[in-house]
């Protein structure tokens, strides 16, 4: 039991609901709207789902996941949007 990792069964999600495996994403997702790129991140830092299986499950590179998961810490589900990135990324070169 001691190398057992704790996997998580349900975690909060961005909006507050509760997710779990079932209510993620599709596995397979292609069209990545805010809110369900918020959901993986919160699967990812809730022990729902690891960085690998995020990754693998939703064909996303390691430093895309890692990006959204910077995004959200920065500034939040808004950092997530496709058009303000870039305009996060110049004020964050800036400072």
């Amino acid at each position: 039991m001691e190398n057992q990792k704790f996997k998580a069964h349900q975690v909060i999600g961005p909006l507050g609901e509760p997710l779990t495996l079932n209510s993620l994403p599709a596995a397979g997702t292609t069209r990545w709207v805010v809110r369900r790129k918020a959901e993986v991140v919160a699967a990812v830092k809730g022990g729902l789902l690891t960085l690998e299986e995020a990754c693998e499950r939703y064909n996303l590179s390691v430093e895309e996941l890692l990006t959204w998961q910077r995004s959200v810490e920065k500034n939040g589900m808004p950092g997530l949007r496709v058009t303000r990135i870039q305009n996060y990324r110049m004020v964050d070169n800036r400072i």
